[in-house]
């Protein structure tokens, strides 16, 4: 007896999932499949993207629905159109040998008469998304007032992207005694609302644990520098030549800023958010399923609905603001039992948002560096070798062989792999072969800071000059055009000062301040050692703060003003610094 069988399933749909290779249910299926057949009851099941769900509920809906009647009996609610067309051609495949029965979807963007009319004609279900379902009730062209089941796929999906108000409405015209199926990957209170409401005493079943990530997917993140994001998404490009994946930023102008830098520099890519017409959406996806495009740069609320088995990796070229939607995103890889990776590229500052994500998925997150320009040359080496090595053979190429031939005659057999190779690797070469690391330490870890992933730096400018700690970040990060957490650790003193940039900015740093004067002296910066061979007169004191200041309390009325209130005096020399422009600058955005 086949496993399906074996569920309880008619031959009819015994013989459609024959037909599409189906060997075995998964979890979700042989969960909810039996309940759903045997059982006049609500459900909601909790399983992550990629699991198997349509099936789980697509199964058990068709062989419940009577054929013979032309009533709409089945209603289906799903995010977006992508997902809504998808569950629709499926459920066309698993009831091809049930006659008379009929699907059809719904959905913005397409003639709405028409779809009123597909209805009239005869549709036993109907799979809608929430917008134009509500339009189409509104407007009664559409009549489920009557219907015997309601499902609800990517219910958090949908809430997330601000349907609830359109469910509710929906919902509130069909009948109370309807069977409701909740389908989600997590539970937020939202969801928990919906099933509270609209539905009576569901089953639950849970797939892994509420809320938890995929087992199929490892997580990984990479520490860099808030300058070096891009820099870092290439070359965890170029380190996976067959990579196939979607990376998510958090604005529509990020994700077009990504692509097209993307493009420009050579990769297929493309962009996918809520700007895109229809028309243009429905040609980057087509070109990304053909895998005409390797990297999909995407909006969250864009990447809704998309369901593609084979994709390798996710990119969070920005995290989220809700870690729930980490789980979304990372579980669009590692689905139909193949393993999948989630890369996270973040800067020192959020980190925290790390440890709040492996709460939600229960997973950790493995720190893994950015390769090296070395590294990725020698993957994009043996790459090349691979491609070369399983390439089949063009036989029309055999009447220029002697012309080749004698082109070739004078160079060994290893000269012309030499050359063959160097035809494709110099351009990564060229651009690798003076590549710095852009790895940046772990927050706090200052020996690896003083270990040549920072550098710590000696200037003479100090109390004396009117700066106090964040006034010297301010004008050195103004002088040397580095980002907000570009400049670190930084040490006032009276006469001088202490600060720390990324060792790639060495040169920036001499070079800037050389030759270089403030209030009519010349003013050097120069690479030291942080805490060897300062004087314990240098060191700071228990209780003391950066730049040598007492404590708050501790300060007396004729205390000093901070410096960030004293108009600094102006600049002179053969350059000029102003840290007037960078202190009001600061005041200004309070």
């Amino acid at each position: 007896m086949n496993k399906f069988e074996e569920l309880g399933l008619d031959a009819q749909i015994v013989n459609a999932v024959n037909d599409m290779g189906f060997e075995s249910p998964s979890e979700v299926q042989e969960k909810a499949i039996p309940i759903l057949l045997e059982q006049d009851t609500d459900l909601v099941a909790l399983a992550q993207t990629g699991t198997g769900k349509t099936a789980a509920f697509g199964f058990p809906l068709i062989q419940r629905i009577n054929a013979n009647s032309k009533k709409t009996q089945g209603l289906i609610l799903s995010p977006t159109r992508e997902l809504c067309l998808q569950i629709t051609n499926e459920l066309k495949n698993y009831s091809k040998y049930v006659k008379g029965l009929s699907t059809v979807a719904i959905y913005g963007g397409a003639s709405i008469s028409e779809q009123a009319n597909q209805i009239k004609r005869g549709a036993q279900i109907i799979v809608a998304t929430p917008g134009r379902m509500k339009d189409m009730v509104g407007r009664r062209m559409i009549d489920i007032s009557t219907i015997d089941y309601c499902i609800l796929d990517e219910a958090d999906e949908m809430l997330n992207m601000g349907f609830y108000e359109d469910i509710t409405d929906i919902l509130s015209h069909t009948p109370k005694e309807k069977k409701t199926w909740l389908f989600s990957a997590t539970m937020p209170k939202e969801v928990a609302t919906i099933a509270s409401k609209f539905m009576h005493k569901p089953v639950e079943i849970t797939v892994g644990t509420k809320n938890e990530g995929s087992k199929n997917v490892n997580h990984e993140y990479f520490l860099v520098g808030p300058r070096d994001r891009y820099a870092a998404l290439k070359r965890l490009a170029d380190a996976h030549p067959d990579i196939f994946s979607v990376i998510f930023c958090r604005t529509k102008r990020d994700t077009q800023k990504v692509a097209e830098k993307l493009i420009e520099d050579g990769y297929n890519a493309a962009a996918l958010h809520g700007d895109l017409s229809q028309n243009q959406r429905d040609l980057v996806m087509r070109s990304f399923r053909s895998r005409q495009i390797q990297m999909l740069v995407a909006t969250d609320v864009a990447a809704r609905g998309i369901d593609v088995d084979d994709i390798t990796h996710v990119i969070n070229y920005q995290l989220p603001d809700e870690v729930e939607t980490y789980t979304h995103r990372s579980g669009r890889t590692g689905r139909a039992g193949k393993k999948g990776t989630s890369m996270v590229i973040i800067t020192k500052s959020e980190m925290r948002k790390i440890k709040s994500i492996e709460r939600i998925i229960k997973q950790s997150f493995e720190r893994k560096e950015v390769p090296s320009g070395e590294e990725i040359c020698q993957v994009q080496l043996l790459h090349l070798a691979k491609d070369i090595k399983n390439t089949t053979i063009n036989h029309e190429i055999e009447e220029y062989l002697p012309q080749i031939e004698a082109l070739l005659a004078d160079f060994s057999k290893e000269e012309i792999i030499k050359k063959v190779f160097s035809v494709e690797f110099t351009r990564f070469h060229n651009y690798y072969k003076n590549a710095n690391t852009i790895n940046s330490p772990k927050p706090g870890d200052h020996a690896a800071e003083d270990n040549g992933f920072s550098t710590r730096f000696f200037i003479n400018v100090g109390e004396k000059d009117g700066f106090d700690w964040m006034s010297l970040k301010d004008f050195l990060k103004e002088q040397l055009d580095l980002g907000r957490d570009a400049v670190s650790r930084v040490d006032v003193k009276n006469n001088f000062s202490f600060f720390n940039t990324d060792t790639a900015e060495v040169e920036n740093v001499l070079s800037t301040f050389k030759e270089f004067s403030y209030q009519g002296r010349a003013i050097n910066a120069e690479v030291t050692k942080a805490n060897e061979g300062r004087p314990d007169k240098f060191k700071r004191k228990r209780g003391e703060r950066k730049g040598g200041r007492k404590k708050f309390d501790d300060r007396g009325g004729d205390q000093k003003r901070s410096s960030r209130r004293s108009k600094p005096r102006n600049a002179g020399g053969k350059r000029s610094a102003n840290i007037k422009s960078s202190v009001n600058r600061r005041r200004n955005k309070k």
